[in-house]
């Protein structure tokens, strides 16, 4: 006899809700999240390139 029995069931109840796991290359995105990203990037090079520069 097997360790592990499975006949059937789910760890899942017919009320429970069940999250669909989406990853980021399947999620769509508008231009504001673009925007949004730029931003950061260059407060991001802004702090990395500019601060050390201004200091030096």
């Amino acid at each position: 006899m097997a360790d592990h029995d499975d006949h059937g069931h789910d760890d899942t109840h017919g009320s429970e809700l069940v999250d669909v796991r989406v990853t980021s290359p399947m999620q769509q995105f508008g231009m504001s999240q673009v925007t949004t990203g730029l931003l950061v990037l260059v407060v991001g090079l802004a702090v990395v390139f500019g601060v050390p520069f201004l200091l030096g």
